[in-house]
């Protein structure tokens, strides 16, 4: 009896305090508002694709400067306070469009909303771990991506009801989407400061040159490359969708931009299977199976002109990005398990394909149309079928 108790308390323990990590993984998902927010900036301000695009360039560039830095921050304060800090990063950056949509105000609000995501991917991940076993931790992530991408597909659902109804707004229009992120952060940030976790103790604190020298493992590499494919896929497509609808079928924005609801609700229900379906299934056969969805929707997109195919086809590339990360994330973690932070700091870096994509993106598009901007895409998703046949199926 007394074992009995004891197994159902563990338990009750572990839903509390999985709950609040949970709701972080909402709040790691207002990153990916950026999409449909460059959309509406260039259309208020008149930008070319190549200005907009900066703007999740922008984002993902502090992925670059901050993920490293942040795994050694976890080794002196913890992961959990290290979370909190990219909340109220998070709430800051979300708070500031709310004063004005100038070129300048967003570029500042993106900036921070980038740094806040990149210490919260690099510390939230591994905090994970603290509360579930290796056995489960990929599809644990995957359904951390599903709460993420919940959050992910109602930023264009927010920000047309904003821009469109009558419900007062304040004069914010499609800005109201951040009102309502922000109320959300400083819950999660009530929520996850009053969740006791027990931490892991790391053997040692680590340097930048450390971390960077993890590169020097092959599969740690290969790792890191198809994080940023996978990114710079995410990104892509949720800022292009709405562009090739526009430039194919001439239809407006707030019309256009249900393609990006259309990429996250897919990305969202892959997620949702991808956390039972890898518990059972072998990982390289599902992920495989993920990255040939996507190289055919590709396809798609390089030749359809009518808005169903095109609809089916960002429908199949969310549904095969869905678990993308979560897969990548775990194995590198469980090839290393002794450098968590630093290899999380790593994979986050990764992050900066959010950078570089959308940039190439851009100016392919502007000198060959949206068609130019697949194809940057689909170089990534060659990359991760190729990533595929490296895959480990038992990691040590």
């Amino acid at each position: 009896m007394d074992s009995t108790q004891s197994i159902a308390t563990s338990r009750k323990s572990a839903i509390i305090q999985i709950i609040p990590v949970m709701l972080c993984f909402f709040a790691m998902g207002f990153v990916d508002l950026v999409g449909t927010a460059s959309n509406y900036v260039q259309k208020d301000l008149g930008l070319t694709d190549s200005q907009a695009n900066l703007f999740p360039s922008l984002v993902f560039f502090w992925f670059l400067i901050f993920s490293v830095p942040t795994g050694m921050l976890m080794n002196r304060i913890g992961r959990k306070k290290t979370v909190l800090i990219s909340l109220a990063v998070t709430a800051v950056s979300l708070i500031i469009p709310i004063t004005g949509d100038s070129y300048m105000t967003m570029l500042l609000s993106f900036s921070l909303l980038g740094i806040g995501n990149a210490i919260m991917q690099t510390s939230l991940n591994p905090l994970v771990s603290n509360l579930i076993s290796s056995d489960r931790l990929a599809s644990t992530l995957t359904f951390g991506q599903f709460v993420k991408a919940i959050a992910s597909f109602l930023a264009p659902i927010l920000a047309a009801w904003g821009a469109t109804t009558y419900f007062p707004t304040f004069g914010l229009g499609w800005r109201a989407l951040f009102v309502i992120y922000a109320v959300v952060s400083f819950l999660s940030i009530s929520a996850l400061g009053a969740t006791p976790i027990e931490e892991e103790r790391p053997d040692k604190a680590s340097g930048v040159g450390e971390c960077i020298k993890l590169l020097g493992k092959p599969f740690i590499l290969l790792c890191f490359l198809g994080i940023m494919c996978h990114v710079g896929i995410d990104v892509g497509t949720n800022t292009t969708a709405p562009k090739i609808i526009m430039e194919r079928l001439g239809l407006p924005l707030e019309e256009a931009g249900f393609a990006t609801s259309v990429y996250f609700i897919f990305r969202t229900a892959g997620c949702f299977l991808g956390a039972f379906m890898l518990r059972s299934v072998s990982v390289k056969w599902f992920f495989g199976i993920s990255v040939m969805m996507m190289l055919v929707a590709m396809g798609m997109l390089l030749i359809c002109d009518s808005l169903t195919p095109i609809y089916i086809a960002i429908g199949m590339i969310g549904f095969g990005n869905s678990n993308v990360f979560s897969v990548i994330f775990a194995q590198a973690l469980t090839s290393s398990p002794k450098e968590k932070n630093e290899v999380s700091g790593l994979m986050i870096m990764g992050l900066f394909g959010g950078t570089v994509f959308p940039l190439a993106m851009g100016y392919a598009a502007d000198a060959t149309g949206q068609a130019g901007a697949v194809a940057v895409m689909a170089i990534g998703v060659i990359y991760l079928l190729y990533y595929t046949l490296k895959i480990k199926s038992q990691t040590n």
